[in-house]
């Protein structure tokens, strides 16, 4: 019997990428089911996800990122999906490498395969401060899970069935899911493994961390959740 594998992409405003990404992802894994999740997107892409005949969700109102990515995994849960790849609309992530973090999962049997840009060089052209956060996060986990996790802040992930029941269920789920559920997911006994993955820089459109402002605030925010996962699973016993 074959694994139902879905592909959850969250989409704002990605009406010159997700075209490409649509194309890519069907042409590579087309033995996957895609979801794009329009978080009220102003733009055209829910007409063009629609267009190419992919099934598309769309939020009333901008929930943003990390609740848009929940709602895919709430799909996937009750449609009963034995894997979930999420992948970004903007071009970054791409499609071929997503069948790397899928064949790795079911060979090492772990629970999260994360694409990483930073376990071996792959030439991601990363900016210098983005790197340095990424650096001080995987000081973070090593320092609270003995565990080495070279790219925490990566997005691109292949996730189980137990992962995706567990992550549709989480009440507040964090606005920036990023190391602090990779240090509560090492914490409670799940097992993370990385790959080696190529990325792109987005060609079109902002990132939601444009400008200065808005990484200041995601630093402040993903440390802040970060330590208080650590202090509230700090002596618990592992759930695996």
């Amino acid at each position: 019997m074959k694994d139902k594998v879905l592909i959850i992409i969250p989409a704002y405003n990605e009406e010159k990428n997700i075209e490409k990404v649509l194309k890519e992802i069907k042409k590579d894994i087309n033995y996957a089911d895609i979801l794009v999740i329009n978080d009220c997107s102003t733009d055209n892409t829910r007409e063009i996800v629609e267009r190419n005949n992919v099934k598309c969700i769309t939020n009333i109102f901008n929930m943003r990122y990390a609740m848009a990515i929940q709602t895919g995994l709430k799909y996937a849960r009750d449609n009963k999906y034995d894997y979930v790849i999420q992948m970004d609309a903007d071009g970054q992530h791409i499609a071929k490498e997503a069948e790397k973090l899928y064949h790795e999962i079911k060979k090492s049997k772990v629970d999260i395969v994360i694409g990483s840009r930073y376990v071996k060089e792959m030439g991601y052209p990363c900016p210098f401060f983005r790197r340095i956060g990424t650096k001080m996060f995987e000081l973070l986990v090593r320092l609270f899970c003995h565990q080495k996790i070279a790219d925490p802040l990566s997005g691109f992930q292949c996730l189980n069935k137990k992962v995706i029941e567990k992550y549709s269920k989480i009440g507040e789920y964090p606005e920036y899911p990023d190391a602090n559920l990779v240090i509560e997911m090492l914490l409670q006994g799940y097992k993370i493994k990385e790959v080696p993955v190529k990325m792109r820089l987005r060609e079109n459109g902002t990132s939601m961390h444009s400008g200065i402002i808005k990484p200041i605030k995601y630093m402040i925010e993903q440390l802040y959740t970060c330590i208080v996962i650590f202090l509230k699973n700090f002596g618990k016993r592992r759930v695996k």
